[in-house]
């Protein structure tokens, strides 16, 4: 067995795992949503058919693998961590996509105000700020960041020489990135909107490769929802 590359740990995403491939699942149903008639599109049921397989799938592979907490990046000594980075992680990422939701899109001639007529926009404030916000971001990141992107990436790792190329898993990150941003319930809520989750997804994506720390992400996602939130809510009444 060889030694790991300086400055590099051993991940449980690198180790061997049973049925990393079960992430291909949601992916696959990702992609097969776009090819359905527009009139199917339009069910919320079937809009959720991909995150109700990623659960699915991600309960498939936690009973065939052990150390299911580190592999996806939950250890207990993460929690500080995951308190202190996510919350300035967050606070960036809400400030630059309040701005570009206000001020970036309006300016170039989209407009926003269906975002009152949302399932999000339609709760009341103390409902979803901060306890709703909290739980999509909590299932949200074990789905897409410490399920998909995780095995992915463990796939991925086989593929690499490089122990660098190994711990970014670059394919993967696009890919997980591209399905999150492209999720049909996504898209057909936030419309235009939805691409600004894709660069969420590639800076959250690149922080969990980087720390597995999947709190990191889970605040991060927390905070900068509950002010871009706030803040856009409180700007179309």
């Amino acid at each position: 067995m060889t030694a790991p590359e300086p400055g590099l740990r051993a991940t449980p995403t690198q180790a061997k795992e049973r049925g990393a491939a079960l992430a291909l699942l949601p992916a696959a149903a990702t992609l097969s949503f776009y090819a359905l008639p527009a009139s199917l599109q339009e069910q919320t049921l079937v809009q959720f058919v991909p995150q109700i397989l990623a659960y699915l799938a991600l309960g498939l592979w936690a009973m065939y693998n052990r150390d299911i907490v580190s592999r996806l990046g939950l250890e207990k000594g993460n929690i500080r961590d995951g308190l202190r980075w996510g919350l300035l992680t967050g606070l960036l990422l809400g400030c630059l996509n309040t701005f570009v939701i206000l001020s970036t899109y309006p300016h170039l001639g989209y407009d926003i105000s269906f975002l009152k007529t949302t399932p999000h926009g339609r709760l009341p404030l103390l409902v979803m700020a901060p306890w709703f916000i909290c739980g999509i971001a909590l299932f949200v990141e074990l789905n897409f960041r410490g399920f998909l992107l995780g095995r992915l990436a463990a796939l991925e790792s086989g593929l690499w020489r490089c122990g660098l190329a190994q711990r970014l898993s670059p394919l993967a990150l696009i890919t997980c990135a591209l399905i999150f941003a492209f999720d049909p319930f996504m898209v057909n809520t936030f419309q235009h909107l939805h691409w600004i989750a894709l660069w969420d997804g590639l800076i959250w994506g690149i922080i969990w490769l980087c720390t597995r720390n999947l709190y990191i992400t889970i605040v991060a996602h927390a905070v900068e929802v509950i002010m871009m939130y706030s803040a856009v809510r409180t700007a179309i009444g």
